[in-house]
């Protein structure tokens, strides 16, 4: 129920941009709030202010439809969804400050997985066992049965997020370069593609669960240092460091 709650939740944060596009522009949409306050008076402090309209209300029930689905039917298209939501909703709640963080991050990770998938079956165990959507599933028997394959490769979201956020870092050190490219966020997206499909080869090669943070990380830090080397561009980066961001930032983003 818990995962269903905030996969629900989740879902509906991340195709409300899409579903506003999709939207008429006569759509009627009606704004509402939702105000929990405690205390009366000079003492009032409000617990929660959320604001959302009618089209937050249709993402909300076309969620709740996968809601229902993945919590009848444990179906792998309704679980990865959910595990892409919780993906995309972590990217963007998460942030780095600086390569040099992200660098030792992903280093410390990178040593991590390689211990639990190698060293033990613990996290092997776990991610067959644990009935949640923590990981994204790929159908290995896609052709033969179709939407009721049954036999999974999986790929956890740690996989996807810790390199994402990384990933999402070099894009704000490319629009601080202010050269209209994207050269970081490309190369190392480029990079973690490369990296996933180096996982997926070895392990059907030697058919053994792989930790992909072993693929993934060299990959991702690797190739955009080799790009800024070239360019002369690496200690520019290693001195990025993004700045938090202030009420006044957030008012701005809203409105924009």
């Amino acid at each position: 129920m818990y995962f269903f709650i905030l996969g629900v939740l989740a879902l509906a944060h991340t195709i409300s941009p899409a579903m506003n596009r999709i939207f008429p522009e006569n759509f009627p949409n009606k704004q509402y709030q939702l105000l929990f306050t405690q205390g009366s008076g000079d003492s009032k402090e409000e617990i929660v202010n959320y604001e959302f309209d009618t089209r937050d209300l249709v993402c909300l029930v076309l969620s709740g439809v996968v809601g229902v689905w993945y919590l009848l039917k444990k179906h792998w298209i309704a679980n990865n969804l959910f595990g892409l939501a919780f993906a995309l909703n972590g990217v963007e709640l998460l942030h780095l400050n600086n390569v040099g963080t992200g660098c030792i991050l992903l280093g410390g990770l990178f040593v991590y997985d390689i211990f639990w998938v190698f060293g033990t079956n613990v996290m092997v165990t776990v991610a067959k066992s644990f009935e949640a959507p923590i990981k994204l599933v790929f159908p290995q028997d896609l052709l033969e049965k179709g939407l009721a394959a049954n036999n999974f490769a999986m790929l956890g979201l740690g996989d996807i997020v810790i390199p994402g956020i990384f990933i999402a870092l070099l894009l704000r050190f490319d629009i601080s370069l202010k050269k209209n490219s994207h050269t970081y966020f490309y190369t190392s997206f480029l990079a973690y593609i490369f990296g996933l499909a180096l996982t997926i080869f070895v392990m059907h090669t030697f058919k053994h669960a792989q930790p992909a943070l072993l693929y993934l990380v060299p990959a991702c830090i690797g190739f955009p240092l080799l790009v800024a080397l070239v360019k002369g561009e690496i200690t520019e980066m290693f001195r990025y460091e993004e700045k938090p961001r202030t009420d006044k930032d957030e008012q701005e983003k809203k409105e924009d």
